[in-house]
């Protein structure tokens, strides 16, 4: 069986729960050997805590999206440093940027974020980013450091192919999501062939960013219809992105097996 990680999901988000008994072993027999499991939220923190230490290779990460910093409460960083440190394998994520979505004030998010990476360099863990349409800040913002030490992912990377190198050389890689095999999604698919191989991971963002209907092994809705991603929709992305790579599935969990170890579990 070949081993699959999923470097980039929130297993315990609350419209996952009532499916929890189904697709925890659903992943088990794909083969599934890790996952990174994020928060976003103060308040989520604890239920991603809870998910991990309940089912084996889940790693938990925690952070302030950067959807919810105005949510933060005013002992947040304290709240994320004991966190972190009652979670000692543990990573800082989700994090990051975000001017896609309406209402945002940048300068907070990059004020939240700056603090974020001071704590991971503190604590020395590898950082999950999510950047939308903030690529020119995040670059600033990885230029005057500290950039992780442990090195970074950035999550569904959306960005151009010209900036992957500088990105990879300041310690980042790159994971892609079954989203990007819908037809608009062309010029994500046309950076991931390009991505250095070393630099690549696979990711579901499960319950968001679903395969196309025509490449949804595992549909799944809420109670009210509304589409999430199934978890399992993980080898939608691996047979994927293979597929733009040109190589055997095989091949490409291997290398991505490695990669994943190289970044979260140092």
């Amino acid at each position: 069986m070949t081993p699959l990680f999923d470097a980039h999901c929130h297993y315990q988000d609350a419209r996952l729960w009532t499916h929890r008994a189904e697709f925890v072993p659903r992943l088990a027999s794909l083969g599934l050997r890790g996952a990174v499991v994020n928060g976003t939220r103060e308040s989520d923190w604890p239920a991603v805590a809870e998910f991990c230490a309940a089912h084996l290779g889940m790693i938990p990460s925690f952070g302030l999206h950067p959807w919810f910093v105005r949510e933060r409460s005013p002992a947040w960083r304290d709240a994320l440093m004991q966190v972190l440190n009652d979670y000692p394998r543990s990573a800082v994520g989700e994090v990051g940027l975000d001017r896609w979505f309406e209402g945002h004030d940048l300068e907070d998010q990059r004020r939240v974020f700056a603090e974020e990476l001071v704590i991971a360099a503190e604590v020395k863990r590898p950082v999950t980013i999510h950047c939308l349409r903030a690529w020119g800040t995040l670059q600033e913002m990885l230029r005057a450091g500290p950039a992780p030490p442990r090195g970074f992912l950035l999550h569904a990377y959306g960005g151009p192919m010209e900036l992957v190198s500088e990105f990879a050389r300041a310690g980042a890689f790159f994971s892609f999501s079954p989203y990007f095999l819908h037809e608009r999604k062309g010029e994500q698919r046309r950076v991931f062939a390009e991505i250095p191989l070393e630099r690549l991971l696979v990711e579901t963002d499960a319950p968001d960013l679903w395969p196309p209907p025509e490449r949804n092994a595992h549909p799944l809705s809420d109670e009210d219809g509304r589409p999430l991603n199934h978890p399992a929709n993980l080898e939608v992305a691996y047979a994927g992105l293979a597929e733009i790579r040109g190589m055997p599935v095989e091949t490409l969990a291997a290398r991505v097996a490695e990669n994943f170890q190289r970044l979260f579990c140092r």
